[in-house]
């Protein structure tokens, strides 16, 4: 069972716009034909922040305002929040704040040997590798920049740093990078 940040991020280090968005993301490539598919599979529970969720139900899950589509995941989710957010009916949604320690002894349990993945925001993944949870990033770096926005990952990891583990291009917009976390 790996604790996995899985993501994408523009070359100068950002995971969406000050206000959220991810419109910089979709014309780079199809995530069908980057390492997703496979990823996914391996997946048995997950976490995200607030502003992850809502994005979720503004662009997926009700993108038009009509008929709301499922939600993308069978995997029992975990949605960090201060605030009270509107469910979706019909999932595993489980809304939690504070620690994320025990959340992550829950989460394990609940993914049953499979791998945690922690969807975003990086403020959340911060606070899962200042607490020592975070085992892997696999961040797939876009072809374009964003000038500011919403950090990678908004922690100092330079002692020790992180262990690339692999490289490989994804079509023309992606690079996929793989470090693993060293302890200690």
């Amino acid at each position: 069972m790996t604790t996995q940040y899985y993501t994408a991020s523009s070359l100068d280090g950002f995971i969406a716009t000050l206000d959220d968005s991810l419109d910089w993301l979709f014309p780079l490539g199809d995530i069908n034909e980057t390492g997703y598919p496979s990823f996914i599979k391996e997946v048995g529970a997950l976490a995200m922040g607030s502003a992850t969720y809502e994005w979720m139900l503004r662009h997926v899950i009700r993108p038009d305002g009509r008929e709301p589509v499922a939600w993308p995941y069978a995997q029992p989710t975990w949605v960090f929040s201060r605030r009270r957010l509107p469910p979706v009916e019909g999932t595993d949604i489980r809304f939690v704040s504070g620690d994320v320690r025990p959340v992550h002894a829950d989460m394990k349990k609940a993914a049953r040997g499979r791998n945690v993945w922690l969807v975003g925001g990086g403020e959340l993944v911060g606070q899962f590798y200042d607490a020592g949870l975070l085992d892997e990033l696999i961040v797939q770096v876009g072809s374009v920049t964003l000038g500011s926005g919403k950090p990678l990952l908004p922690r100092r990891t330079t002692s020790p740093s992180l262990i690339l583990e692999s490289v490989r291009a994804i079509g023309p917009g992606f690079a996929e990078l793989r470090y693993r976390v060293p302890r200690g």
